[in-house]
């Protein structure tokens, strides 16, 4: 029996090599697709992170350095 990890080797390896053999227009429109696929996996972990308030405390010292004068307004 094929465990998860076997599994997701295989479509790992069979996505390699079906991208090794894109053609240069092909792998174009594929970069750009991954591009807005990957950008918005990352916005969905942001907003979700600064939900659950995992940002807090970056937001806070960034808030801290600027009451101290360490940015300037533009």
């Amino acid at each position: 029996m094929l465990g998860k990890e076997n599994i997701e080797m295989s479509t790992v390896q069979e996505i390699k090599k079906a991208l090794s053999n894109l053609k240069p227009q092909e792998m174009a429109a594929f970069r750009a697709w991954f591009d807005e696929l990957d950008a918005a996996m990352w916005d969905t972990q942001f907003e979700e992170d600064a939900k659950s308030g995992k940002l807090d405390i970056v937001a806070d010292s960034a808030i801290a350095d600027y009451k101290k004068g360490k940015f300037k307004q533009l």
